[in-house]
């Protein structure tokens, strides 16, 4: 288990690692050195083979593997990146909003991991989507089909002696996923792979209605409470318990800080809420908050390898009066922030009047 540090500034040191109980980690290789992770668990009755699941838990319960949370994770497509027609950027400089003004002993130290900030030229291929969109096969779309393909079979069969009655809305589950059917998914629009090209410690997944179903785990930090060492444990157990994907929600200081630790040790896609950060940028009061600030913070975020934002667009000028009656008033912290924007501006949320230039930053680094 993890050793806490008693200074809620300090580095990661160790993360809990090893198997799950009565399981180990197998590994399915294909061409080019890819090996497809999954996570075998023995049956009581020795008579019984033991069953393969899928497993996003990433190198941490593979009792094999050297942790070095300093140096991130290995490069899972660095090589795959690498043949696309990618641009290379210094990237912003980090600035003490960034982390919430946290200075001297209150700053959390960055991850020490140095990795290419890549960003999409123009004119050029640089999404999941638009590659799909071509006819071409993305080898993490490759990954993704082995990874789907488990234990499909058996599944189908369970699933065919409890259909019900009603509406499928489309849904058209194949007995076998093939790459090109992943391609198909993506660019019909009924699919998405969230992977940041700044990601590249990512092993690719999928989320749509013909695939498996996926679970999304919350952390974060906050003005209270939490450290870079807390985060990346609550990150490495929410995957070991079956997390397919990870947000970092933080709020407090040290926000850019932590989350490098957990981007370059995360082998999930990792989103997060924007406005969140955006906020403590102009020290807590919505008020005060505008494109520019967001618009930097939409990069600084992508830079850093956020696979998917969270953003509140559809929260109008004109819809803030409709939410008067609700029994709960405004459930979402981030609509609330716009609704405030706008009721005290009386002007239209520019996270709407500005949602195409949000897309073309977005596009650029392949964030869902």
């Amino acid at each position: 288990m993890q050793q806490r540090n008693a200074k809620a500034t300090a580095a990661p040191q160790s993360v809990t690692t090893g198997p799950l109980p009565g399981s180990r980690k197998v590994y399915h290789q294909l061409g080019d050195g890819i090996a497809i992770p999954f996570r075998e668990i023995a049956v009581s009755d020795s008579l019984m083979p033991a069953v393969r699941v899928y497993d996003a838990s990433g190198p941490y319960t593979d009792p094999e593997a050297k942790i070095d949370l300093e140096g991130g994770l290995p490069e899972l497509r660095k090589a795959w990146l690498g043949t696309r027609n990618l641009g290379a950027t210094p990237g912003r400089a980090v600035k003490p909003e960034d982390n919430g003004g946290a200075m001297g002993d209150r700053l959390v130290a960055p991850c020490p991991a140095e990795r290419t900030v890549r960003i999409g030229k123009p004119g050029s291929a640089v999404t999941q989507l638009e590659f799909a969109r071509a006819g071409i096969i993305t080898p993490e779309m490759e990954f993704i089909a082995h990874r789907e393909n488990l234990g499909r079979n058996e599944r189908l069969a369970e699933a065919g002696e409890r259909v019900a009655e009603g509406e499928s809305f489309g849904a058209d589950i194949p007995e076998h996923v093939t790459p090109e059917f992943v391609r198909s998914e993506v660019a019909r629009g009924r699919a998405i792979i969230p992977a940041n090209i700044n990601h590249p410690e990512l092993e690719p997944m999928i989320i749509g209605r013909n695939f498996l179903v996926k679970i999304n785990a919350n952390i974060g930090n906050s003005a209270v409470t939490s450290s870079a060492a807390e985060e990346v444990e609550k990150m490495v157990w929410a995957i070991r318990w079956g997390a397919d994907t990870v947000m970092d929600l933080s709020t407090g200081r040290n926000i850019h800080n932590i989350r490098s630790w957990i981007l370059r040790n995360s082998p999930v896609p990792i989103g997060t809420v924007p406005i969140y950060q955006a906020l403590e940028k102009v020290d807590g009061d919505p008020t005060k908050l505008d494109w520019e600030v967001f618009k930097d913070t939409l990069i600084e975020q992508a830079e850093q390898g956020v696979d998917y934002f969270t953003i509140h667009a559809g929260v109008r000028l004109s819809f803030v009066p409709l939410t008067a009656k609700r029994v709960t008033g405004i459930v979402s912290r981030g609509g609330s922030i716009m609704a405030r924007w706008c009721l005290t501006h009386h002007k239209e949320s520019f996270l709407y009047e500005r949602f195409g230039d949000i897309c073309d930053i977005m596009r650029r680094y392949d964030v869902s």
